[in-house]
């Protein structure tokens, strides 16, 4: 979920492109050169969901089956999905995975602190620095504490141009995921996302959050000092 009160959501403008989608209406394409990115919303929770899709060899992967199967198969279409990431192990992540896995025979992954949580079996537990294929693309999983404890965001860092990352619920415009007035989990989780995330990643880098509006690194790092300063 989203950080306590939400700042107020980042619009990026200029590009086809929007990221911004809402649970009934249209999926948003962001083509890449290598990779074609579809956002859906979903649920109750408007939970985000990312279809990922090589280019060269049309394999696609689905980050977050998140709610109401029917529109994620509808968006996946007959190509089906080689595998599922699910971010991390709140319920309204992973509604519709067992349906979407039953469906499309796809391989799940979750992070190995998360699996347990998971009321679908995980194929592959994925820890900091592993990587996750979707045909010839690579993406590598980063591990962040605090919104829970195996909690993964995937980094895609495209050769033709800057990295995209899919935070899931820990990295949203305005501030880092809830960690429910919990001091340590806001202080792990600030501190994974500022040195897994923020360090190494240039300002242009996009984000795909779990809910909303996406944004970017150079749009959310001027605001780091004061999330420190209010603890969410």
């Amino acid at each position: 979920m989203p950080p306590g009160p939400a700042g107020a959501p980042t619009r990026l403008t200029g590009m086809t492109y929007s990221g911004e989608v809402r649970v009934g209406g249209p999926a948003d394409v962001h083509e890449l050169k290598d990779l074609m990115i579809t956002k859906i919303a979903v649920g109750p929770m408007d939970n985000n969901a990312y279809l990922l899709r090589c280019r060269a060899t049309d394999e696609q992967l689905l980050i977050d089956a998140a709610a109401d199967a029917h529109a994620l198969l509808g968006t996946v279409g007959d190509d089906g999905i080689a595998s599922v990431v699910t971010t991390h192990r709140h319920p309204d992540h992973w509604q519709a995975l067992a349906e979407v896995v039953a469906a499309t025979g796809a391989r799940t992954y979750a992070g190995r602190e998360d699996a347990e949580g998971i009321p679908v079996a995980t194929d592959v537990a994925v820890d900091d620095g592993d990587t996750v294929r979707v045909g010839q693309v690579r993406l590598t999983a980063r591990h962040l504490v605090g919104h829970t404890p195996g909690s993964i965001a995937l980094v895609y860092d495209d050769p033709h141009g800057h990295p995209h990352v899919f935070t899931g619920d820990c990295l949203f415009p305005g501030g880092v995921g809830n960690t429910r007035k919990d001091p340590e989990a806001f202080a792990t989780l600030i501190r994974d996302v500022e040195t897994k995330i923020f360090a190494p990643l240039p300002d242009e880098t996009w984000v795909y959050p779990g809910h909303g509006n996406d944004t970017t690194l150079g749009a959310e790092r001027p605001h780091l000092p004061e999330w420190h300063a209010r603890g969410w």
